[in-house]
């Protein structure tokens, strides 16, 4: 499965104009951009099996492709939606239940480097994860 592995992020691209964008204050912003996250990825088919650890917080969460779960971001923030496994891309699409406003995300993997992309009203951002 593509998305198997563990990964650690190497660098960031707008990522804290993204977080701004998504009201994240100037403190978390500047910790976030420095975070050191590592995500390990399970896939078993449709079903994905992940475990965030960073400076802040250790998650786990499961979910199925096309499922709708619930899902807090490490400043807080609420969502609820869903990750969608197009060939090898995992298309996510998440509402914050604080204003309504949507989330969309894109994990992609080319040989041993995971991109993760953001888009949140219409402020851009990418994390570039390398496998562990």
């Amino acid at each position: 499965m593509t998305f198997n592995g563990t990964w650690k992020v190497d660098r960031n691209d707008n990522y804290e104009k993204f977080m701004e964008q998504m009201g994240v204050n100037m403190v978390k912003r500047k910790l976030a951009s420095h975070d050191n996250l590592q995500i390990t990825v399970q896939q078993t088919g449709d079903s994905f099996h992940v475990k965030e650890t960073s400076t802040f917080r250790t998650l786990e969460i499961d979910f199925t492709s096309g499922v709708t779960f619930e899902y807090s971001l490490a400043d807080g923030t609420e969502l609820k939606g869903s990750w969608t496994l197009e060939g090898e891309t995992l298309k996510g699409s998440f509402t914050r239940k604080d204003n309504g406003k949507v989330l969309t995300t894109t994990r992609t993997v080319q040989g041993d480097e995971l991109t993760q992309s953001y888009n949140y009203e219409g402020v851009d951002a990418k994390r570039f994860y390398k496998r562990s």
